[in-house]
């Protein structure tokens, strides 16, 4: 998702020049940026009710906690990108990675709502800048023929985090404290900022995409397309599952050891999604984007139904987590495939869009659990998801719409 581009020539000679080994350490060390970002992205999702219950704050309010970082990140994709164009990324890329590490400490040691508010501000900026460039550095990092295996691994950093930083960030904070989560992930920050300066080696800032090229893709009808089924399952995804834990414990009645237990199954389920999503993906990405937004969409409308039972939450949450496991890589794979002249660009544009995206989901989610019950929550997002998954079937595998 970086707005770089680079010649072949001078990103394979720098390769080239540097042992193989330091260059896959390189790559692991952005990768363990990238999973510290995105575990401290989602680790509110179930801390929710301990922290809202801290400072006296209701669950949607306590839900701005995702919705900040989301707007930030939009604005920071692009912007961050632009501004340094002339930076060394290595630069950034620690900055980044140090200002991430000041803001789960301040989350930690916030005495107030308002702070925890401001750190996730921080926590925004730094996921739009690190994203915006980390994504394409694999070409530069590794010789030729291991881009394919290092930008793999980079990747991975997503569904790891994803599926497996809400129930492990759960966990710690059932046992320690919601603080000591974030604690424990400013230390983990701390550690790969360390790592970055040590095995990075300079990377002087290449040409950035224009502005006019991110026009250019918006006016595609296959950029269009995928940016409306990504829009639509997105919205769905977090409008609903920032939100789960309230309904785990209201609902389904669940103890927090349950709770923590149930977000771990969704964890290893999202695992497996996000590979058996990729591997469809691979050739048919719209209907691989179909069939995950298809299962979201079941899960969330039957988890009113079923859901009061131990049993019945536990079988929709795995069906949830292999249908939002597919989501990011599949939708990834269709924006590729839209813009392939331009997949540095076309990445910048989804990744400015998921994180709006995200933010809007969980301010829509806050405002219905505020206002009604987190079971109408669940259906609200079940419904925007079965759209989205019906909307896969109005455009042709580029992006075209059927013809009537």
């Amino acid at each position: 998702m970086s707005t770089a581009t680079t010649t072949p020539s001078t990103s394979e000679g720098r390769a080239a020049r540097r042992p193989p080994l330091s260059g896959w350490l390189a790559v692991l060390s952005v990768t363990a940026g990238l999973f510290s970002i995105v575990t401290t992205e989602i680790l509110p999702i179930g801390l929710l009710t301990p922290i809202g219950a801290d400072f006296g704050v209701s669950d949607g309010t306590a839900g701005l906690m995702m919705t900040t970082p989301g707007i930030l990140a939009a604005l920071a994709a692009p912007a961050v990108t632009l501004a340094t164009a002339r930076v060394d990324r290595r630069l950034m890329l620690c900055a980044l990675m140090l200002l991430l590490a000041v803001a789960d400490f301040l989350a930690a040691a916030a005495p107030v709502y308002s702070l925890v508010v401001v750190s996730r501000v921080l926590v925004g900026v730094t996921i739009g800048g690190f994203w915006s460039i980390a994504a394409g550095l694999a070409e530069r990092l590794v010789a030729a023929e291991s881009v394919g295996r290092a930008t793999a691994v980079v990747f991975a950093a997503v569904p790891l985090g994803s599926v497996l930083g809400v129930p492990v960030g759960t966990l710690v904070g059932d046992e320690f404290g919601w603080r000591t989560s974030f604690a424990l992930m400013g230390g983990v920050s701390a550690a790969v900022f360390a790592a970055l300066m040590v095995v990075l080696v300079p990377l002087p800032a290449v040409t950035a995409v224009r502005p006019a090229v991110l026009r250019s893709l918006l006016r595609t009808t296959g950029t269009r397309a995928a940016l409306l089924v990504t829009f639509l399952t997105v919205l769905a995804q977090f409008g609903a599952y920032t939100y789960v834990t309230p309904f785990l414990e209201q609902v389904t009645h669940a103890s927090p050891g349950a709770v923590t237990g149930l977000l771990l199954v969704y964890g290893a389920a999202g695992i497996a999604g996000n590979f058996l999503g990729g591997a469809v993906a691979t050739s048919r990405p719209r209907a691989g984007f179909g069939g995950a937004a298809a299962l979201v969409a079941l899960a969330a409308l039957l988890l009113p139904v079923l859901g009061g039972s131990a049993v019945g939450a536990v079988l929709l949450l795995i069906v949830w987590g292999l249908g939002y496991g597919a989501v990011p890589v599949s939708s990834q794979t269709w924006f590729a495939v839209s813009a392939p002249r331009a997949p540095e660009a076309a990445g910048v544009l989804f990744t400015a869009s998921f994180q709006a995206t995200m933010s809007m989901g969980a301010l829509t989610g806050g405002v219905v659990v505020d206002r009604a019950t987190p079971s109408a929550v669940m259906l609200l997002g079940g419904s925007v998801a079965a759209a989205a998954a019906l909307a896969t079937t109005a455009v042709a595998p580029g992006g075209r719409r059927r013809p009537r």
